[in-house]
């Protein structure tokens, strides 16, 4: 069924332009560097297969919506996103500055990752990320899955390790040992902490760290 959406693939087992994220998944999943990203409209879809990846590459998803709802993030802020082609399939995720789309770190692609493990260490991240930067910014995900398993300081994966992903588990293994080492200094030195929010995809839209693949 058609999402309102148009996908566009530079690189997969078809090129084009698709009007559902079932098509296009069906170019883009498991296919090794896969190019692809989503657009609002036709026209803008077939503007960027023109233009190529490369122009529209990190670029938000984001349509700002969020910018002209009546309750809005909160603002400064720090968004984060995973992208994962299949599951398990290539994952990726980044942080951006919620305002101005600004990239602030990115990781990946890791081998044999699910979207939720992307999302897990995506906000492991940016708590680190805000930590070193002396900074106690919010940071929205739109995983709940995600959220809860930092608040519970336990990635709750089924993802079966394999020899392509044992990076990806000394990755989750490290950012379990950070969120243990926050409870302990937190207890030791108490304050309000980093706030991890839910970002409302349905009042705001896409999150603009989004990566436009779906």
């Amino acid at each position: 069924m058609a999402s309102g959406k148009f996908y566009v693939v530079w690189k997969g087992r078809r090129s084009g332009i698709f009007a559902s994220w079932e098509a296009c998944s069906a170019s883009v999943s498991g296919y090794r560097g896969a190019e692809y990203k989503s657009f609002g409209t036709r026209s803008e879809a077939e503007a960027a297969f023109r233009g190529g990846y490369a122009a529209v590459a990190g670029t938000p998803a984001s349509s700002g919506k969020w910018r002209t709802a009546r309750i809005r993030p909160v603002l400064p802020s720090l968004c984060v996103d995973a992208a994962c082609s299949g599951s398990p399939g290539p994952l990726e995720y980044r942080a951006v500055d919620t305002e101005s789309g600004r990239q602030l770190f990115r990781a990946g692609p890791f081998r044999d990752g699910t979207n939720n493990v992307g999302e897990f260490l995506a906000i492991v991240h940016a708590l680190a990320w805000l930590e070193g930067h002396g900074q106690n910014r919010p940071v929205y995900s739109d995983s709940a899955n995600a959220i809860a398993w930092v608040k519970a300081g336990k990635c709750n994966t089924k993802l079966k390790r394999t020899s392509g992903n044992a990076i990806l588990f000394e990755h989750i293994a490290r950012a379990e040992r950070r969120l243990a080492e926050r409870v302990v200094a937190r207890k030791a030195q108490p304050d309000e902490g980093i706030s991890i929010l839910k970002w409302d995809t349905e009042k705001w839209g896409e999150n603009p760290a989004d990566f436009g693949r779906k």
